[in-house]
């Protein structure tokens, strides 16, 4: 079995229990032409104790199915957005 795909992203949604919404952006040549492309993916992650918050720049690491769209889980948060340490418990 091969290793597991650990991509970094920002969290863009936190509404759902016990999961997050990371965006990751990549960037990628045109095939064709070579020009640099912007490329964004929404990943749903497994997040069990609700601790990112919107804004928050987390590393999510394949896993196990937990849903139908969600086969991703939090890492660890890297780096909180500012002003989320003072917000409470969802």
């Amino acid at each position: 079995m091969g290793t597991r795909k650990v991509f970094q992203g920002v969290v863009v949604s936190d509404k759902m229990d016990k999961t997050i919404t990371v965006e990751v952006r990549n960037l990628t040549p045109h095939p064709l032409y070579g020009k640099v492309i912007r490329r964004r993916t929404k990943i749903k992650a497994h997040d069990p104790k609700n601790e990112a918050r919107v804004g928050d720049i987390v590393r999510v690491i394949e896993s196990r199915p937990y849903s139908k769209t969600k086969h991703f889980a939090l890492l660890e948060i890297v780096r909180r957005a500012v002003g989320t340490e003072e917000r409470g418990e969802k």
